[in-house]
């Protein structure tokens, strides 16, 4: 009974095998050729339309060329204003339109009367078309029925010198013309398509024969309940299956055999040696096709249970079947040790990267980066508001956060971004632990609330990422906690546990120590920086002699000594100053502060540069001398061993510039024209360091020079030598034109790195010059009786200024000033006013002895002249000159005589 049911069985695959496959090779033979056919007719229907529709686009811009170049030939204006200019232009325009391959060229006026057509019959009757928008003086294409036929064509105006259209010009061509190209394409486009169908027909043949072959006579019934059987067998298995050639080569592999061995898409077909990832071991018995029973191998993290049996000898060109079992709870035991081994390089690396810099918000991101992915696929970081500031937490409870840290796996994670404001609600992970000072562990966010309070929209993003696990952690160092830590796992990785716990709190302990150390430290530069600034000019003085820019932008890593100062002086004169203490910290900008002080001391009295930066040196031994005698750890503080100074006083009358230096950078003076020099100052040591004399040179400037004074830390960086420093600050000066505020920002951008190391002070003066027509001298005769004659002359200078107001004070300051030159100095005297921001009288001569203020008695017959110009003025004083003294005395403007000079503008705030 088994042997004829077997016979019925073959009988029947036989007779399917005879009749399934002519029945099916047919029915795909029909349905290639008809789908090629098809394909054929399509790409013939979209050539022949193709063909037209650039046939007619090639009609149309032939067209307008035509026209627009026929309009605008020599000789069309002139010819539409003869009296006859059909004679002159229809010869013309037929010999244009046999050169152009159009069907006519028409020249009309501008009522649309024809001088010119193909058919002379036509001349001087009305165009049939529009031409309403030429006449506006637009190019118009239209579709007509002419005299020629259908036509296609374009109008164009012809434009007088003043835009006026005096004619119009339309050129075209026939639609049969355009036809008949399209008809010359059609042979071509015929043969070619009956090729591609022989083609068609071919490919289809050879394709059927081919499938036939294969198939193996089966028809589809059969083949359809093969495939499923098939299908059903590989996908439902809970083992990997894989069949190898004799060859060697992968013929077949289910779906668990792909997950197993992390085979790639296009791994059948190719050897079973140059498949990547596979173990070399495991490799070796799939390739070999010998019998294996229960062989464990490892590969991609995995231990497989292998089984592997040669296939049916009458399968042709198959060599073996191998099974393969997950073992991988076996290798638990052994892979615990290599987990802790990477839990401990983690923490390694942690300290290694994270609190590489002195920043709070560059630690909190170092501790993002170094966790993902090694331990979470998100992190972030939210610290406590005052820690950002340097300050220290206020205290437990819904304190003020912000987001610092946001990194991840994906940049388009659904955290909020770093900077965001937090305040954590009551209830959720974080705010419990905040207020219990332990880290809180959600294995499985979507079945737990609570984490949803804090911004339930945003959660149901986190939840759509794939993120489901969360550890947060506080950061707590010293007593206080800073933040919090939150690490988040997404899909392909585990839960969190209590293992991964004791990890999470490791790390951030150390980088809770970074946190607070960072923390500390901008707590103390921020002290040190306001110290620093609150030492240094918040506003520059009113005055006119220069226009004035400033930078001062203090080091990343610490605070240093250097200081800028703008100082009014007597006789409209401007004193610059530029200085750098050396050393780092508190005490180098309190250094700064008195050397400040002193400056602004020593310039009342009108010393020349030199003699100011002598006694300066003189000041900065005592400084240094007092911290030797107190002992004070100047490892600590800084040790102070000199300072670098550069002192300058402008005149805007002589337009004359002084300056000495005590070892500081040359200035750079740009001239109007933009070229830049670096004048020879003599080079002195710095203050502190010797008592050589400092010598001050005397420099004439231009009206408009910029004076660029600036600190070591501009030019001097430690990639680039000093000389290179200064040629780029040469560079960024050259431009001329440019304000001192460009190019205060010009040269910051050109000198300055990201993270400068050294404090910068930069100062940029433009001088200007107290013009003859607010200057006034005389050359004063040493005799009493000359007094009479100063008062009648101060008289009419300042009724001719407008400042008769002032007239009575004036005269009276200088006929005092005057009496005592002629009476205690010397010759000669001269007398000079100056018409600035305030009236300046001044009184010069030849003698070096001081005048002193006294209160005469009431019996005295003398001794209140100087009484009387100290009550009269707002201040007055003395200055030493090389060729004797000069006593000046100021008053204020009245309000209709205080205009400023031209350019001034008034005092320049600190940025």
């Amino acid at each position: 009974m088994a042997a004829g049911s077997g016979r019925y069985r073959r009988a029947t695959v036989r007779s399917l095998t005879e009749r399934r496959p002519q029945s099916l090779a047919g029915q795909v033979f029909l349905l290639q050729l008809t789908v090629g056919l098809l394909l054929v007719l399509g790409t013939l229907a979209a050539l022949l339309l193709t063909s037209r529709h650039d046939a007619e686009e090639e009609a149309r811009s032939r067209s307008v060329a035509v026209a627009e170049t026929f309009a605008h030939s020599p000789g069309v204006q002139g010819a539409l204003r003869s009296p006859d200019p059909s004679k002159i232009l229809q010869p013309l325009t037929e010999a244009a339109r046999k050169r152009a391959g159009v069907d006519f060229i028409v020249v009309m006026n501008t009522h649309g009367i024809r001088y010119t057509h193909p058919i002379p019959q036509e001349i001087g009757k009305p165009f049939v078309g529009t031409i309403g928008p030429s006449l506006a003086g637009q190019v118009h294409v239209e579709s007509v029925s002419g005299p020629l036929g259908h036509e296609v064509q374009a109008i164009v105006p012809v434009d007088d010198s003043h835009g006026t259209v005096v004619g119009l010009v339309a050129a075209g061509m026939k639609v049969a013309s355009v036809s008949r190209a399209i008809a010359g394409h059609l042979p071509v486009i015929f043969i070619i398509s009956g090729a591609a169908l022989a083609l068609a027909t071919a490919a289809t043949a050879v394709i059927t024969t081919r499938l036939r072959r294969q198939t193996r006579g089966l028809g589809s019934v059969e083949m359809s309940r093969m495939y499923e059987h098939h299908e059903a067998v590989l996908h439902a298995v809970r083992e990997g299956v894989v069949i190898t050639s004799a060859e060697g080569r992968l013929l077949l592999a289910n779906d668990e055999a792909r997950r197993l061995l992390a085979l790639p898409d296009d791994a059948e077909g190719r050897a079973v040696s140059q498949l990547p990832g596979l173990a070399p071991g495991l490799a070796g018995l799939l390739a070999s096709g010998r019998s294996a029973t229960d062989e464990i191998h490892q590969t991609g993290g995995r231990l497989l249970a292998v089984n592997q049996r040669p296939t049916d000898r009458h399968a042709a060109g198959m060599g073996t079947v191998t099974t393969l079992r997950d073992s991988t709870e076996l290798r638990l035991l052994s892979g615990r040790a290599e987990v802790a081994h990477e839990r401990l390089r983690l923490l390694y690396e942690a300290g290694v990267s994270v609190g590489t810099t002195l920043d709070v918000a560059r630690t909190a991101e170092e501790l993002a980066d170094v966790a993902v992915p090694r331990f979470a696929d998100y992190v972030t970081v939210d610290l406590v508001a005052p820690v950002l500031h340097g300050d220290e937490p206020t205290g437990s409870g819904a304190q003020q956060m912000r987001r610092t840290a946001a990194h991840g796996v994906r940049a388009d994670h659904p955290f909020l971004p770093a900077g965001t404001p937090i305040t954590f609600v009551d209830g959720t992970p974080q705010a419990r632990g905040m207020a219990s000072g332990r880290s809180q562990v959600v294995p499985d966010l979507s079945t737990t609330p609570t984490w949803q309070l804090q911004d339930p929209d945003r959660a149901r993003q986190v939840l759509a990422c794939g993120i489901h696990s969360l550890i947060t952690t506080p950061l707590r160092a010293r007593g206080n906690i800073l933040g919090m830590a939150n690490f988040w796992r997404a899909q392909g990785s585990e839960p969190f546990d209590e293992e991964d716990r004791s990890l999470a709190e490791e790390l951030v302990a150390r980088a809770a120590l970074s946190i607070d150390n960072a923390r500390r430290y901008t707590r103390e530069h921020a002290l040190a920086v306001t110290l620093q600034r609150s030492l240094l000019p918040r506003t520059l003085p009113e005055q006119s002699a220069m226009e004035v820019a400033h930078r001062y932008l203090p080091a990343q890593s610490g605070v240093s000594g250097d200081w800028f100062d703008v100082i009014p002086l007597s006789g409209s004169r401007v004193a610059l100053v530029v200085g750098d203490v050396v050393g780092h910290g508190l005490h180098a900008a309190a250094t700064m502060g008195r050397l400040r002080t002193a400056v602004h001391t020593f310039s009342t009295l009108d010393l020349t540069p030199d003699e100011l930066l002598g006694h300066l040196n003189d000041l900065v031994d005592q400084i240094d001398q007092e911290e030797a005698e107190t002992g004070s750890d100047t490892n600590i503080t800084g040790a102070i061993t000199g300072a670098t100074c550069l002192y300058a006083i402008y005149d805007p009358v002589s337009r004359r510039c002084g300056m000495a230096r005590a070892g500081h950078p040359p200035p750079a003076l740009v001239h109007p024209d933009g070229t830049v020099e670096f004048p020879e100052l003599p080079a002195c040591p710095p203050l502190g360091l010797g008592d050589v004399p400092f010598e001050t040179t005397e420099l004439h400037l231009p009206e408009g020079t910029q004076i660029v004074l600036y600190t070591d830390g501009l030019v001097e960086e430690r990639t680039r030598d000093f000389d290179v420093g200064m040629e780029m600050l040469r560079g960024a000066l050259s431009r001329p034109g440019r304000s001192p505020e460009e190019n205060c920002r010009a040269v910051l951008d050109r000198l300055l790195p990201e993270r400068p190391r050294d404090d910068v002070a930069l100062l940029i003066a433009r001088t200007r010059v107290l013009g003859p027509d607010r200057v006034a001298s005389w050359d004063v005769p040493f005799d009493p009786a000359a007094v009479a004659g100063m008062r009648s002359s101060i008289s009419a200078k300042l009724a001719e200024w407008g400042l008769d107001d002032l007239a009575f004070a004036t005269e009276v300051v200088i006929s005092e000033l005057v009496t005592n030159a002629l009476r205690y100095g010397s010759p000669p005297v001269r007398a000079r006013l100056l018409r600035d921001r305030s009236l300046v009288c001044e009184v010069a001569d030849g003698s070096n002895t001081s005048p002193h203020l006294r209160y005469a008695a009431t019996t005295d017959e003398g001794g209140r002249g100087l009484f009387l110009v100290a009550q009269l003025t707002e201040r007055w004083g003395t200055r030493y000159t090389p060729q004797g003294k000069v006593i000046w005395a100021e008053q204020p403007l009245p309000a209709n005589g205080a205009e400023e000079p031209a350019g001034s503008e008034g005092p320049q705030p600190a940025p």
